[in-house]
């Protein structure tokens, strides 16, 4: 099938989306998942036109040229514009095969992200708290709303474990590179003798799963409740509001006690408990399917250490596409991570495309 077949298919669909939405497609839950096929689409079908009307204007172009009896100077301009139009194409085109690239089907939606200390102490607990609060402030700049559903204090500071929500639309899309092991360089405040050293923190990026996308049956859980540890005064005392799940099939265990209301601390325990079902899913689909392509999503990897922060010299390395900018406080400061994010989406456009080039 050639690429203008492809292109012709894409715009009927696109058309009988639209007519369907027209007409008021009901029953059966058709019209959301319709609309949202129609927004996906639209992108699409805009870059397609543009490019076949930029097609039209070469052909017509190259009609006026074949004129025999074509006054020079009107050949002339005609020449320059084909050339202009010939130069459009290609970028155009290339437009095209990225909006065709297929897309993570969580990409729109909220998740699930968790930073936990790993070695280091005290400076791997501070640096996981530095990094949580990156990802608040880059949430900040987006719009995006960010709910604490778990949280575990260092000793000195900083976070052993931290769980939350961020919901917006494309969180997934962008944070979801994040995943991996972080590794700090840098002179701790404790250390006398202004030595540098070196630990780290883990980032885990779900997508927050929907009670349809992941179906928990309730005689698969433990559910425990005890009474809140920590601030709260008498009201934590009083009441077993902290909740404790655990799914007997995996054994995943999640505690949530954020919250005052029982209820609320369970809700936000499932919506962890889901996350990290279907990531687990997603993760063992996804080594079924081949070593190879487990290696490409690199950024699912837990143990993969992807990127290092060194303090002491300004810089931050991110390790899967080699790239490194001397930009460190803007980093953590939110504003800088969308250059790191930028280069990874464009790497994995490149590769997309190039397997796609080899079928």
């Amino acid at each position: 099938m050639t690429a203008t077949e492809n292109f012709d298919i894409i715009l009927r669909r696109y058309e009988e989306i639209g007519a369907q939405l027209s007409a008021g497609a009901t029953g059966g839950g058709a019209y959301a998942p319709l609309s949202r096929e129609f927004a996906e689409l639209e992108p699409v079908v805009a870059a397609i036109r543009a490019w076949r009307d930029k097609e039209k204007e070469r052909a017509d172009l190259d009609a006026l040229l074949a004129e025999p009896g074509l006054d020079p100077e009107m050949r002339s301009l005609a020449e320059v514009d084909r050339a202009r139009v010939e130069a459009d194409l290609e970028p155009m085109a290339h437009a095209i095969r990225l909006a065709l690239l297929p897309k993570d089907a969580a990409d729109e939606g909220n998740v699930i992200i968790e930073v936990r200390a790993g070695t280091g102490g005290d400076e791997a607990a501070l640096f996981a708290g530095d990094l949580f609060r990156m990802y608040v402030k880059y949430a900040e700049l987006k719009g995006w709303k960010v709910e604490v559903l778990s949280a575990s204090e260092g000793t000195a500071g900083g976070y052993k474990e931290i769980v939350a929500e961020i919901a917006g639309r494309g969180a997934y899309a962008r944070l979801k590179y994040e995943s991996g092991v972080h590794r700090v360089q840098r002179v701790p405040a404790t250390e006398a003798q202004g030595r540098i050293h070196t630990s780290a923190a883990t980032v885990a990026v779900l997508p927050e799963a929907e009670e349809i996308d992941y179906v928990i049956n309730d005689a698969d859980l433990k559910i425990d409740t005890m009474r809140s540890s920590g601030a709260g005064g008498q009201h934590v005392n009083k009441t077993e509001s902290a909740i404790r799940i655990t799914h007997l099939p995996t054994g995943i265990v999640v505690a949530v006690q954020e919250e005052r209301s029982q209820h609320r601390n369970r809700a936000k325990a499932m919506a962890v408990l889901r996350a990290r079902i279907l990531d687990g899913e997603t993760q063992r689909a996804s080594d079924e399917r081949a070593q190879e392509r487990r290696a490409q999503v690199g950024s699912g990897d837990r143990s993969q250490r992807i990127r290092t922060y060194n303090f002491p010299q300004g810089r931050v390395t991110d390790h899967r596409i080699a790239l490194t900018l001397y930009s460190l406080d803007r980093l953590m400061e939110g504003e800088g991570l969308d250059a790191i994010i930028d280069a990874l989406a464009a790497d994995r456009q490149a590769r997309l495309l190039a397997e796609q080039a080899e079928r």
